[in-house]
């Protein structure tokens, strides 16, 4: 029987030695989940809260560096899309510059020119407030020192329970020795076994409530933080993207506003080309403002000298002293005139 007895202890101390070899293999940097032994219910509730709390504040930093990253590579093609778009206003100006003859794709190459400028500006202001609201925020608190403090916490912690789990098996194997020889000597040992034991748990009670009450204020700073920079990067973009679509919006009404304008504009003709034409006299039947110093305003009822006809619709003439050219459907002939006499 006492053979039977000893060979049972050593099975039991050679359990226990492999189960602290398995704990040591798996135990790292992070807080570890052990199912080995529980102390008490108290103690096992802890463990799990310290649990979920490392493993959501870890979520939540490889968020944060996922986030990093994105405003980094944002960033990244933000100034790419700079360079490219100042080379694009170089030329575009160069263009408009160069080639003044060709008006309406000139003027509007110089139109587009100008507002790339205010693009990359808007451009540069976004990478500024990534940089400003989004990356400088989030790097400090990924490498932050509350979060890496409650962390070291939590791994003391899963430590100081592997210590335990260890010294409630010591505490099992000397209870062991003590019913198989309850010596003086071996009660003594299962005494401090206890003691030991007792001690550790009311280290774990003090530490883990540190644990507990640190990752709890980092997660939720964590969390707050988080989701303010996400809205900041929202907002940033949004109010970005905005700005870029009213500015081509303002561009491209004035390349149109150009276009009509030019198709519009009456044509320019030589006045020597007037002196073998017969001119004669319109009445005004509509009134007519005139948009530049080319152009003449009528009044109803106002009677016009009309000495040139163009296919574009356009008419040049003279009204009360005054010269310029109107819409030719703005006036009825009433009577033709001889150049001589006029």
């Amino acid at each position: 029987m006492d053979a039977l007895r000893k060979q049972a202890s050593k099975l039991r101390e050679q359990v226990a030695k492999q189960q602290q070899a398995v704990i040591k293999q798996f135990s790292g940097t992070g807080y570890e989940s052990s199912d080995v032994m529980v102390i008490d219910e108290i103690e096992l509730q802890r463990h799990q809260q310290l649990e979920k709390l490392y493993r959501s504040t870890r979520s939540g930093k490889d968020f944060q560096k996922e986030l990093v990253r994105a405003a980094e590579s944002l960033t990244a093609i933000g100034m790419k899309h700079m360079e490219t778009g100042t080379k694009l206003s170089e030329d575009c100006c160069k263009y408009g510059s160069e080639n003044i003859d060709d008006y309406i794709l000139a003027k509007a190459a110089s139109i587009y020119g100008d507002a790339r400028k205010h693009v990359e500006k808007e451009q540069e202001e976004f990478n500024k407030l990534l940089s400003i609201q989004v990356l400088d925020p989030l790097r400090a608190m990924v490498m932050g020192v509350p979060l890496e403090d409650a962390r070291h916490l939590a791994q003391r912690y899963s430590r100081m329970r592997q210590e335990a789990e260890a010294q409630a098996t010591e505490v099992s194997r000397r209870q062991a020795r003590v019913r198989e020889a309850p010596i003086p000597e071996n009660v003594a040992k299962l005494h401090a076994a206890e003691a030991k034991m007792q001690e550790l748990k009311a280290n774990m009670a003090v530490l883990g409530k540190e644990a507990s009450a640190a990752l709890a204020a980092v997660e939720s700073q964590q969390q707050r933080l988080t989701f303010q920079r996400l809205v900041a990067l929202v907002e940033g973009e949004k109010n970005y993207h905005l700005r870029i679509a009213s500015i081509l919006g303002d561009v491209e009404a004035e390349m149109v506003v150009e276009k009509q304008h030019k198709e519009s504009a009456p044509p320019v003709i030589p006045s020597d080309s007037f002196s073998d034409k017969t001119y004669f006299l319109a009445e005004a039947v509509h009134s007519f403002t005139a948009a530049s110093e080319k152009e003449l305003s009528l009044s109803v009822g106002d009677y016009v000298v009309v000495r040139k006809v163009t296919p574009s619709g356009w008419s040049e003439g003279e009204c009360k002293g005054k010269a310029g050219w109107f819409p030719s459907g703005y006036v009825e002939k009433r009577q033709r005139l001889p150049t001589e006499a006029y």
